[in-house]
């Protein structure tokens, strides 16, 4: 009997997959591939059944002869070790980014004369029913909440991209791209206090309160399901800080970042330029303890923001700081710097490794910004975060379009420069 092949990213079975399987058995014998959780996340679909389960799930379907686990989103690997006759897929990977797997597929079976059978790709409001009922599984908080630690363990490099409105979040969570014949995305979003303030024309000194954030995180939570890590500035009073702590992780947001300085927040990329205190070892350390003792799950993370490097208190003050934080709970170190030179960051990283294997480091490349997630890692870099860059792109995109408006006294000119709206009305999920 000939063998049939398809690969299956779903926690949850619908019409369209036991179509999928009818086809396959007019062919042969059926083995399903259950790809795993780390392929599954590079091919975005958090999953909400662990491997074991999803294999059981699939195993139990009618017309199902055996199940494999694939453990990369190409199938160039099981490829070669079935050597299926067939490998049947719906017609939807025809175009875009998943484009590269399919033609990596037709290239695997080239090799030993397999055949590719594509079938109409299911729509119907069942379908969309059971999709939407796994997007808000996913945006559920106590799936959500743990979804950073669990990237973490799972992914080289957690890369989390800057977020301040619902919009926004909605390029991160759905901007995916073909590298080197594999799909890419960003793991999670940043909310930071600099691009949320600049967004409400508000400077970047702790003015708009934790209410206001919160407003934002929510805006975003509502159209995502990917993790949030929350820029907290210095975390603010003690007393403060832990109820902030709990209503953070009653929402669902899966880390708070807060940094060592005390007194009226200025922008750590003026480094010296401006007066900054930093806060003690001692005081910050309890601050730390204090928001971890309020914490209801393990789920949550606090990461505590080394400042020393930024005001130039040598590497010995970051590194001593930083294993006094994990001393007092934190679940993470982030350590930034101002220098365009990453030479300093991987020192502390490398260091700070020597003497702590598991503690994630966060990083932050927005000066030393030619360093690449990959040499990062090699490093013992766990997160990064472009904490920025959208924000930055776009104002200057907007300013241009009000330049042409006024100078033309007319639209046409600008339109050339601007994205249709129904592009951008495709990122919205209707209900």
């Amino acid at each position: 009997m000939k063998t049939v092949y398809t690969c299956f990213c779903t926690d949850v079975i619908h019409e369209g997959h036991l179509n999928i399987l009818r086809e396959a058995r007019k062919y042969g014998r059926v083995v399903v591939g259950a790809l795993s959780d780390e392929a599954l996340i590079r091919y975005n679909h958090f999953p909400t059944l662990a491997l074991d389960e999803r294999v059981r799930l699939y195993a139990a379907l009618e017309g199902v002869d055996e199940v494999v686990v694939q453990d990369d989103m190409l199938y160039d690997e099981v490829i070669a070790r079935l050597t299926p006759d067939y490998v049947i897929h719906g017609d939807n990977w025809r175009e875009g980014p998943e484009a590269a797997i399919r033609a990596s597929v037709l290239a695997a079976l080239g090799r030993h004369g397999g055949t590719l059978v594509e079938v109409s790709y299911t729509r119907s409001e069942e379908t969309k029913k059971i999709d939407r009922a796994l997007k808000e599984r996913l945006a559920m908080p106590e799936y959500r909440r743990k979804r950073l630690r669990q990237l973490v363990e799972l992914c080289p490099i957690v890369k989390a991209l800057e977020v301040h409105s619902g919009l926004t979040g909605l390029i991160a969570e759905k901007t995916v791209v073909e590298r080197e014949g594999k799909l890419d995305q960003f793991d999670a979003m940043w909310v930071s206090s600099l691009c949320d303030s600049t967004a409400k024309g508000k400077p970047d000194i702790e003015l708009v309160d934790m209410s206001s954030r919160l407003r934002t995180i929510d805006d975003v939570m509502e159209v995502t399901t990917k993790p949030i890590i929350l820029d907290g500035d210095t975390g603010g009073l003690t007393e403060h800080f832990v109820y902030n702590v709990r209503t953070l992780e009653r929402m669902g947001v899966s880390a708070v970042i807060i940094e060592d300085k005390t007194g009226l927040k200025k922008n750590s990329l003026f480094g010296t330029e401006v007066e900054q205190t930093q806060d003690s070892i001692e005081s910050f350390s309890a601050k730390i303890a204090a928001g971890k003792r309020a914490q209801l799950t393990e789920d949550f993370m606090i990461i505590a923001r080394v400042e020393s490097l930024i005001l130039e208190r040598g590497m010995e003050d970051a590194l001593t700081r930083a294993f006094a934080y994990v001393g007092a709970g934190a679940d993470g170190i982030m350590i930034h710097s101002r220098k365009k030179d990453p030479s300093e960051i991987l020192e502390f990283c490398d260091k700070f490794r020597a003497a702590d294997k598991k503690t994630p480091l966060v990083v932050v490349p927005t000066a030393f910004n030619s360093v690449t997630e990959e040499e990062l890692a090699a490093h013992g870099v766990n997160i990064v975060i472009y904490a920025n860059q959208l924000t930055r792109s776009a104002f200057p995109a907007m300013q241009s379009t009000a330049v042409e408006i006024l100078r033309h006294h007319r639209a046409m000119e600008a339109d050339e420069h601007l994205m249709p709206f129904k592009d951008i009305i495709r990122l919205i999920d209707e209900l």
